[in-house]
């Protein structure tokens, strides 16, 4: 089942106290990543974001709809 979200799934990225940074996918809840650096907690939630939507989908759980992410052709 698919249900309507934005064309891009939106990062947002803050810097702790203790200098980390983390990264949370506003639109998938509880996908968030803890790093040193603001890029890598990016690149984190982001495998991290594509794994919890394919464990949904093997599990045929509700995923969003993603604009411009696949092409299907005939």
């Amino acid at each position: 089942m698919q249900t309507p979200m934005p064309a891009m799934l939106t990062i947002d990225v803050e810097r702790e106290d203790d200098g980390r940074s983390i990264a949370e996918v506003v639109d998938l809840p509880r996908v968030l990543a803890y790093s040193l650096t603001r890029q890598d907690a990016i690149d984190r939630v982001q495998a991290l974001s594509l794994r919890v939507l394919a464990d949904r989908l093997e599990h045929d759980e509700t995923v969003p709809t993603i604009a411009n992410v696949f092409a299907v052709t005939p």
